[in-house]
């Protein structure tokens, strides 16, 4: 049974696109990160409720109806009620920002390889883009021993034992969330054919950046899995754009977790629910860091459409295709398994 990791093994990347640049020795914003004018889209509606992702209380009576809604209108939604203990979400920012705050030179000694899944560097949709990101990640895909004894020879169980806490965490929650989006679209367990997950932690950094006009953190994309939740820290950045709006920010909100939809939620869906078209900007203020663990089922598992009353808008495929066709087309990838 192949893993997440081994599927991403399949389209491995050159080194000129994994090292990010080190942000510590630049004052300017160099050419090779220097985008065009980013503008935002004028908001064509005003209302609090169109320019506001909705916010749900796990424990609300009417959840499952609640997040159904926001994944059909928006594709996202912000959690309250959730379970992770606030200590945990302390915890795993403060390690992750022990990690980017190391000199690049140290960083270095846990880069991802080619053909690697795991460890430091730059984003993996940084291929498609002719600009690089004001943006360097850390990945772990269950252990991550071997690459923290890289960084730290002496005092790696910390951070070890920090994000593999929230792992679990994230695991135990991405499960209660799956299933109330399945109540929401009136599907059962039995009918997406897999009974395990997979999960991949992705540990993110935004350096302070000299002009956030002329950068960008993270350019816009979709999410592959199913499910992403996130942890984000308390300084605006993230987006997400929204047909006949624009691109809305969305706020942290002290103690609630971000959620949003990826392909694979869209595809079992059947185009019923959104996957969130997001982005982050670049911010001259503080560092901002984000977390997000990425849900899934096992590379080998088929992602099936469910839909009684209606022609299957995608055609039939593995986890591990998808991500391979996501790995060469990106936003082109739900075009091309369009039926």
């Amino acid at each position: 049974m192949s893993t997440l990791s081994e599927a991403y093994a399949d389209s491995p990347l050159h080194l000129q696109h994994i090292i990010p640049m080190d942000f510590e020795s630049v004052q300017t914003v160099p050419d090779s990160h220097s985008w065009p004018q980013i503008t935002d889209f004028p908001p064509a509606v005003r209302s609090d409720e169109e320019l506001t992702i909705p916010i749900i209380d796990l424990t609300a009576p009417h959840v499952v109806e609640l997040v159904g809604d926001a994944c059909r209108t928006w594709g996202m939604f912000q959690v309250t009620g959730h379970g992770v203990p606030s200590i945990l979400l302390e915890d795993v920012e403060s390690e992750a920002r022990r990690l980017f705050e190391l000199p690049a030179r140290q960083k270095i000694k846990a880069l991802r390889s080619p053909g690697g899944a795991t460890g430091y560097g730059a984003a993996r949709i940084a291929p498609f883009f002719s600009k690089n990101m004001w943006h360097e990640g850390f990945t772990i895909m269950g252990s991550s021993v071997d690459h923290a004894r890289e960084l730290w020879p002496h005092d790696y169980k910390r951070f070890c034992d920090a994000m593999d806490d929230y792992q679990k965490k994230m695991k135990v929650l991405s499960y209660k969330l799956w299933l109330l989006i399945l109540k929401s679209l009136d599907i059962t367990e039995e009918q997406v054919n897999w009974s395990s997950s997979d999960g991949a932690l992705q540990l993110n950094s935004y350096p302070c950046c000299p002009d956030p006009n002329r950068a960008i953190g993270l350019a816009p994309h979709t999410d592959t899995l199913l499910l992403t939740i996130l942890h984000q820290s308390n300084s605006n950045g993230l987006q997400i754009f929204r047909d006949g709006v624009g691109w809305v920010s969305v706020s942290p909100l002290s103690g609630a977790l971000v959620v949003n939809a990826g392909d694979l939620l869209h595809i079992v869906s059947n185009g019923r629910f959104s996957t969130a078209y997001h982005r982050v900007m670049a911010n001259q203020a503080c560092h901002r860091v984000s977390i997000a663990y990425f849900y899934g089922p096992p590379a080998e598992s088929l992602m099936v459409p469910v839909c009684e009353t209606q022609f299957p808008l995608y055609r039939s495929l593995t986890v591990k295709e998808y991500i391979s066709i996501k790995a060469k087309h990106l936003e082109k990838a739900l075009l091309l398994i369009r039926i």
